[in-house]
């Protein structure tokens, strides 16, 4: 039997249908599965789950056989089965030295775990040392290659990677991936210290990212990098979480901020003179200063009015098609997009509203200006471009 298998160790598939509905399943006859290819857990749990059979009707008719119970029944059993029960001990230390699959040394353990419970509601309790060595190999060995992860992703030198585009990193994927198995794996069998290890190996990709976005010249590219990755891992983990839980809430607080940057960003070179305009005005409209504090530079007014009437469907569509280029989810780029549109919307009802008011309102140019409620038809054109 082939322990080889085709999946990656960050990737949970189909492996948890061993805890969910086959750990009672027949074992593995090597004769039959020759040409077969199984991880190393499905191997553990045909073991584990012969040897709780072999070894109840072993206890059974020692008991019966030699007429003994409690501890001398005990040490019987123990004398009989201590090299068998070594043998297999030895077999899974020499395995996990040289494992590196988290998820398949997981596995392991909740395997071992189940029939240690399954065990005890049989009242039979002659295998608990033997479950306790399984679960001191496999509980350490899962801590130091976790450990391993977190400390290669600290260690990880973007410089060094190959070369960077704005699409999502592999290991943005991996990470989503890895999070999401450990994350169901963990609520089996809630582990605290495996909560907080992915915790910390979640903030070490949260700052690989952000190093990674400094390679970038542009402030626009690393926000566009930023935002796919985080939609990536966000996109991964919310398959198998809740959106309520703690990791994936953070991860979305980061895109929401990317995102409002990015749209901040992506506005300025079309609309930069009216937003300018609109925050530095407001400040002293709402200050209470009065129309002889303010100064009216009406040249400036007037070319800011032109260039929107002249541009801004021009505007719209170059933000438009920069973001279906830019980002790699569609549905994202469809909120990214609205977001720029409406902000832009709501920019420019705000500067209508402001020369609405002293020292303003008598300026020629105010007649010249398009109606906003003419300018949310133009961006309506562009709500189901994705």
């Amino acid at each position: 039997v082939s322990t080889q298998s085709t999946g990656t160790v960050f990737t949970l598939g189909n492996r948890d249908d061993l805890m969910n509905n086959q750990l009672e399943w027949p074992v593995i006859i090597p004769v039959h599965s020759a040409d077969k290819r199984f991880p190393y857990e499905a191997i553990f749990r045909s073991v584990q789950f012969s040897l709780i059979d072999n070894v109840c009707a072993e206890y059974g008719f020692l008991v019966h056989f030699f007429r003994v119970r409690g501890e001398k029944a005990q040490i019987l059993f123990t004398n009989v089965m201590e090299r068998t029960l070594s043998l297999l001990i030895k077999s899974v230390e020499s395995y996990m030295e040289k494992c590196y699959d988290c998820i398949g040394i997981m596995l392991c353990a909740h395997i071992t775990m189940h029939y240690h419970e399954l065990m005890k509601k049989r009242g039979f309790g002659a295998l608990v040392g033997f479950h306790n060595q399984l679960l001191q190999i496999l509980w350490p060995r899962f801590t130091f290659v976790l450990s391993q992860n977190i400390h290669s992703i600290r260690e990880t030198d973007p410089g060094r990677l190959t070369e960077l585009d704005t699409r999502p990193h592999f290991i943005t994927r991996r990470f989503g991936e890895f999070y999401s198995a450990i994350h169901t794996l963990n609520d089996k069998f809630p582990n605290d210290q495996t909560v907080r290890s992915m915790s910390l190996l979640q903030v070490e990709v949260e700052n690989v990212i952000l190093r990674m976005a400094a390679e970038f010249r542009e402030r626009q590219d690393q926000l566009v990098f930023l935002i796919n990755n985080y939609d990536l891992m966000l996109s991964v983990m919310q398959c198998r979480t809740t959106d309520t839980s703690k990791e994936v809430m953070s991860i979305q607080e980061l895109l929401n901020k990317r995102i409002n940057e990015y749209v901040d960003e992506v506005l300025l070179p079309h609309f930069g003179g009216m937003i300018s305009f609109v925050k530095d005005n407001e400040k002293m409209l709402e200050s209470g200063a009065g129309g002889s504090q303010i100064k009216v530079n009406e040249s400036y007014i007037n070319q800011i009015v032109r260039g929107f009437n002249q541009d801004h469907k021009k505007s719209i569509d170059s933000i438009n098609s920069d973001v279906m280029r830019r980002f790699t989810n569609f549905n994202n780029g469809t909120v990214i997009l609205q977001s720029a549109l409406t902000k832009m919307i709501q920019y420019y009802s705000r500067f209508h509203k402001i020369l609405s008011q002293p020292p303003f309102k008598t300026l020629p140019c105010r007649m010249d200006m398009i109606n906003v409620h003419h300018v949310m038809v133009e961006v309506k054109k562009y709500k189901n471009q994705f």
